[in-house]
């Protein structure tokens, strides 16, 4: 007797690599820890802590993942490239982009504000996101697939009155530029789409001055309290994931209903 034995063929997906910008700290880091745990590769970009960047990329081996740290200004270009440069040498070649690193400055009323700092804020938040994103997209359509989640804000539709009115106008550029280039990058095979977070409890609100903010901000939520980083972190690791592969162009609010 003839027995037939069918041997199902075992199709290897190649590990993707994600770059993740302002990876070292708060909603970045758990955004790296998530994405190595999902079985990803990860570049850690980071502004100034070494050490904390480096904390992070351990715990990526630990998950699983292979990682590396990379000091990277997103407001210069030569720095983006080399980042990019650095995370295919590295790693391989780059199937995500999450555009997480961003400044706020002191908090305050715009006519208080001071130009450097203005300046400062469009530059790391808005360029910054469009020359990643660009030097993504170079790398992402000649390959034929990709995907890029911008980390927007719950401020870009709340104004952020009294508190910073620019850095809400940045991530209102954030989520169109996210409209428009999912467009754009459709036909090519890559998504593009954004987290925009509400009130976050990260050292964010220390940096601008005021450490209680999250948890006084959160008492008003509908869910009566601040979101934590891997709450955020969760909401891009599916958009990041297969599991949104018709998902391009859409802007997730991950706000407690505020």
């Amino acid at each position: 007797m003839l027995v037939e034995v069918l041997v199902e063929a075992v199709v290897e997906r190649p590990v993707p690599v994600t770059v993740v910008t302002g990876g070292s700290r708060g909603i970045g880091a758990a955004v790296c820890l998530r994405l190595a745990a999902d079985g990803h590769d990860v570049v850690v970009g980071y502004a100034r802590n070494s050490a904390a960047a480096q904390e992070v990329v351990a715990g990526v081996r630990e998950a699983g993942g292979r990682g590396v740290a990379v000091r990277v200004d997103t407001s210069v270009e030569a720095d983006v490239d080399r980042l990019f440069a650095v995370a295919e040498e590295r790693l391989g070649p780059v199937t995500g982009l999450v555009n997480n690193a961003a400044v706020t400055g002191p908090l305050g009323r715009l006519a208080d504000s001071d130009t450097a700092n203005l300046r400062r804020v469009l530059d790391v938040n808005l360029l910054g996101v469009l020359l990643c994103s660009r030097r993504a997209a170079q790398l992402m359509t000649a390959r034929g697939g990709g995907a890029i989640v911008n980390v927007s804000s719950g401020a870009a539709t709340l104004g952020s009155p009294g508190e910073y009115v620019h850095y809400a106008a940045t991530k209102a550029g954030v989520d169109a530029l996210t409209l428009g280039l999912a467009k754009e990058l459709g036909p090519d095979g890559v998504r593009v789409n954004a987290v925009a977070p509400g009130v976050t409890d990260t050292d964010m609100h220390a940096e601008m001055g005021d450490p209680e903010r999250a948890r006084r901000m959160g008492a008003a939520v509908p869910l009566g309290r601040a979101g934590r980083a891997d709450e955020i972190a969760a909401a891009i690791a599916w958009l990041m994931s297969p599991d949104a592969s018709y998902t391009t162009g859409a802007v997730l609010r991950v706000a407690g209903g505020r």
